[in-house]
């Protein structure tokens, strides 16, 4: 029953976004009309494309991917935010992508490594790369579509606007093929990295030409949360040691200096004294990448603690006294935000503790009361007499409403633990899709792992792939074949002997190559024996 309201709070939203706000970003719900606020991109509607699936609509899935393709231009001329750009519009792009084929949308040959959706999702992605041409490789936080980083852009970036860009640039870099994505947010990582405080802290604002701290408050809310969460989504995304050793030791200074009885203080990056004794709503992810790393015990703990702030108020207050026990000046409102709701979804599928599901129906009941109006649910401008503010945020339907039902769904396929799959044939071999492990980006779009082993990472490794295979059928005196066929090589009558058609270029592809890439290490290692179970990469020997 629970369930069926959470739809139902959906659809209310939705319907009304649609009638009175589309094509315009937000729904502005006190007013019943819209308002463009992150670029100009119909915002909600890529926001709540993969919750229509989560909630079993598959029909209205396939109308808003069409919509979509035929209403939306990145070519414009609008100053758009680098890092929501990235987490709502890249992320929700690659996600319904990734879900296409499960919606019942007739996907095109070569799907997951081409389709419509992921070429908007790159289109997108190269529209921000402009903002990561700077000394320091770290990224700008706003960029024109059309014309690049304004010449006064102000260099002062926050440590999230920096550290949140692994999940999907790694996606789009292993679907497409194109290492840049990939690999200017893993620079830009490295650099928040390597100008860590000598405790082992990082600040809130860093000026990107320079690499000199702004703000040097240091802590796991506003301004610093998502660059740890991609840490440890990296990691687990793309098994990556290095990342996961980073937020490890990260996560030692964070306990060293800004944990206080299960609550997590801001303190001073250099120094470890204590700066702001509050707690901001954003930190309640936290107990939900806790459990991501197995620390759950300690989760469920500092849960509790932000539980007894939301039994308070109905809602958390986006700033909170810890020692007054009550909100700060001017940070009284609760914009339906969805980071605890968030951490009760990841801890209920780790512990099945029905206290989890009380802080779900505490949430449905809040929001039904306070926050519900005519055309849609409006921010809480003030907890403590529930004035509301003419704006429903996007991420109301990606993440709040998601992460409610998902919570009261143990069955959906996002739960899926690796019984059931799908295996689709690709121009790279079988590969294995569906299994589960979802990856959720910070705006809650869910990245299938599996999908990142369907597509090659990088041309060069393909086309050595070829030769080693076509030496190991020619000693064999087989029919000799190539994995993919090369474009130029043609088709029917036209199409060239595959050695012919290699042999001609091989050699320069090696040469012109051999510089910046080495040959495959271990060519053995087939692409499409690799599958993904609960995010977990196994190769067919382990």
């Amino acid at each position: 029953s629970r369930r069926e309201r959470v739809r139902a709070m959906f659809y209310h939203a939705y319907e009304h976004y649609l009638e009175s706000a589309f094509p315009y970003d937000e729904l502005r719900p006190l007013t019943c009309d819209g308002q463009d606020t992150w670029g100009s991109f119909s915002l909600t509607l890529i926001d709540a494309l993969d919750t229509l699936l989560i909630l079993g609509n598959v029909s209205e899935f396939q109308r808003v991917v069409n919509v979509l393709q035929e209403g939306v231009d990145f070519n414009i001329d609008v100053n758009a935010s680098v890092f929501e750009t990235n987490i709502r519009v890249v992320g929700g792009l690659l996600s319904a992508h990734l879900l296409s084929r499960k919606a019942g949308v007739e996907v095109e040959a070569g799907w997951p490594c081409s389709g419509p959706l992921l070429r908007m999702a790159e289109e997108a992605a190269r529209k921000l790369l402009p903002a990561f041409q700077t000394p320091t490789g770290m990224p700008y936080g706003t960029v024109n579509l059309l014309h690049g980083v304004n010449p006064g852009e102000t260099p002062v970036t926050c440590t999230a606007g920096i550290g949140t860009f692994i999940v999907e640039f790694a996606t789009l870099s292993h679907l497409t093929g194109d290492p840049v994505f990939e690999d200017v947010a893993r620079k830009a990582l490295k650099a928040l990295w390597k100008h860590r405080s000598d405790i082992g802290l990082v600040g809130n604002h860093i000026d990107v030409i320079t690499a000199k701290w702004v703000a040097q408050d240091a802590g796991i809310g506003a301004g610093v949360d998502s660059y740890f969460e991609y840490l440890v989504k990296g990691a687990i995304l793309l098994q990556d040691r290095e990342l996961m050793s980073m937020f490890l030791e990260y996560n030692k200074a964070i306990k060293n200096y800004t944990k206080f009885d299960d609550w997590y203080l801001w303190v001073q990056m250099y120094k470890g004294t204590v700066s702001m004794p509050v707690f901001q709503s954003l930190e309640a992810y936290w107990p939900g990448l806790q459990s991501l790393i197995g620390d759950v015990d300690n989760a469920m703990r500092t849960f509790l603690n932000y539980y007894t702030v939301w039994k308070q108020f109905g809602g958390l207050p986006e700033f909170y006294n810890i020692p007054q026990g009550y909100t700060v000046d001017k940070r009284e409102g609760y914009p339906l935000r969805p980071e605890l709701i968030e951490s009760a979804m990841y801890l209920y599928r780790a512990t099945r503790d029905p206290t989890l599901l009380e802080l779900g129906r505490d949430a449905v009941e809040s929001i039904e009361k306070i926050s519900r109006v005519d055309c849609g649910f409006a921010t809480i401008k003030d907890l403590r007499d529930h004035r509301l503010d003419n704006r429903m945020e996007s991420f109301f339907l990606a993440e709040t409403i998601k992460y409610l039902y998902l919570l009261f769904d143990p069955d959906n396929f996002i739960h899926n633990d690796g019984s059931d799959f799908d295996v689709v044939v690709t121009p790279y071999g079988e590969c294995v899709l569906s299994a589960g492990g979802y990856i959720f980006n910070t705006e809650a779009h869910p990245i299938d792992p599996a999908a990142l082993h369907c597509c090659r990472k990088h041309r060069e490794e393909q086309w050595e792939v070829e030769d080693l295979m076509r030496e190991f059928y020619s000693r064999k005196k087989t029919k000799k074949f190539a994995l993919k066929r090369d474009p130029e090589r043609g088709e029917g009558e036209n199409a060239k002997d595959p050695e012919d058609a290699s042999s001609e270029k091989a050699g320069e592809r090696r040469n012109s190559k051999k510089s910046s890439h080495s040959l495959l290490s271990c060519p053995s290692q087939s692409f499409n024996s690799k599958l993904a179970v609960l995010g977990q990469v196994f190769l067919d020997n382990t």
